[in-house]
């Protein structure tokens, strides 16, 4: 039987019992892997089901969105319209933004287990790897998609990437399947198309089998990849701290900086941030090269930033700006809740004796601490107790009427307050904002 006629599927040993889910546009590839699916009585028998998002970025999203409803119902294939929300003026650009709406959507609807198909094929492995080597990425950027990894609480499963296009497009024509035409496909602003309808040709007129080499050196780039990445978590193991979002520097500053550059890579990819683009790296080895530890140290892309101070790194997203006239008053019957998400509680005290204003650092505060005969720079204090800048930035003060610094966060206090917390058997809890 042709291929034209007939797709070879295998199904993957993981999530046997779980259903499969077809994300599905309702262009070419989607529709052939979604009818594909469907014939398969093993498939039909775990429960097959597609989602289809709706981005709202075409004038045609509701038309698309019918066309889906027809094809699946004649198919009897249940499926699941989820609206996204895409952030226009995100700093990662359209594309990006909607990607990330779009994989979130699919994430929710996700059961434990499951296989989520989504219809990439030989063609769009080429093409990314072409993409990926124009971007200067190592091994595991080269190694472009993956036919199997872990998403969400299930599997994201690419059955078609060995498949080339014309393969699917004869499937299509063969069973007379109906699909959508984007006009969106044909633009060549975008990266990818520009590629797929100028570069990829050219290349097939000399080479003709250019695809299959190019996905070919993309598997091969990711045995490559595997075998790196059993190092690097064992490099990564030594520089882990209890937050997640903290690195110690020694273990790291030993390794060749190659290995210290794919470690740090896994660890930003790991805290779901934007991969670490090449300047960050070379910024990050410049640093460590000044070996100045007291230099508060920052890198910033597409929304996350990654920090040193003294002997750690810190990664996570660029928080909120925080309003810096932001206070007010707390009697401590309840734990206040600060604007970045924190919580400021007083434990084994009803209250106060008067209510206190709780307030963020403005500079130029003093805290006259126990044991000491005056009083000392708040911004000394803080340093003095080994807190890191990103803490600093977001620790709440407790302050009297006369704005007379009680206590920073819980573990700077001053004297007056100390000893009003002794007599009443209490102390401060000052919660920062859970690690993303």
């Amino acid at each position: 039987m042709s291929t034209a006629t007939k797709l070879s599927i295998a199904l993957p040993d993981v999530g046997r019992d779980a259903p499969i889910f077809v994300a599905y546009s309702g262009g070419l590839d989607s529709t052939v892997l979604l009818h594909a699916l469907a014939a398969m009585r093993e498939v039909r028998e775990r429960g097959l089901r597609a989602i289809h998002i709706h981005h709202g970025l075409s004038d045609q999203a509701d038309a698309w969105t019918a066309h889906c409803e027809r094809v699946c119902a004649s198919l009897g294939v249940p499926l699941h319209v989820a609206h996204v929300v895409v952030d226009r003026k995100s700093k990662l650009g359209l594309e990006a933004a909607a990607r990330e709406a779009r994989q979130a959507a699919l994430a929710a609807e996700m059961d434990d287990g499951a296989l989520l198909a989504l219809a990439h094929h030989r063609d769009d492995q080429a093409e990314t790897f072409l993409l990926r080597a124009l971007r200067a990425s190592g091994p595991d950027g080269l190694a472009a998609m993956r036919r199997l990894r872990p998403f969400a609480n299930g599997w994201l499963w690419r059955p078609l990437l060995d498949i080339p296009r014309e393969t699917l497009r004869a499937y299509a024509t063969t069973h007379a399947l109906d699909f959508i035409e984007d006009p969106a496909n044909d633009t060549l602003a975008h990266d990818r198309n520009y590629l797929r309808h100028k570069i990829m040709p050219l290349l097939r007129e000399r080479w003709p089998h250019a695809d299959a080499a190019l996905a070919r050196s993309a598997a091969l780039s990711a045995q490559a990849a595997t075998l790196l990445a059993d190092d690097d978590a064992q490099a990564l193991a030594q520089a882990r701290t209890d937050d997640p979002r903290v690195l110690a520097i020694d273990p790291l500053r030993a390794l060749p900086a190659a290995r210290r550059a794919r470690a740090l890579r896994r660890w930003i990819l790991e805290r779901g941030l934007p991969p670490l683009p090449a300047e960050g790296i070379a910024q990050i080895e410049r640093d460590l090269a000044t070996n100045a530890p007291d230099t508060d140290f920052r890198f910033e892309w597409a929304g996350a930033e990654l920090r040193r101070w003294r002997d750690l790194w810190r990664a996570a997203p660029v928080p909120a700006t925080l309003p810096p006239d932001w206070s007010d008053v707390w009697d401590g019957r309840m734990p206040m809740i600060l604007p970045d998400g924190g919580t400021l509680a007083l434990l084994g005290a009803p209250a106060f004796d008067t209510p206190l204003r709780v307030r963020l650092r403005r500079g130029g505060e003093r805290i006259a601490l126990p044991g000491r005969t005056h009083s000392h720079s708040l911004k000394h204090a803080l340093q003095d107790a080994g807190l890191p800048p990103w803490s600093r930035e977001c620790l709440p003060l407790l302050v009297d009427g006369d704005d007379t610094v009680l206590a920073a966060g819980e573990g700077l206090v001053s004297a007056p307050f100390a000893a009003w917390l002794r007599r009443h058997d209490a102390r401060l809890q000052w919660i920062p904002p859970a690690a993303d």
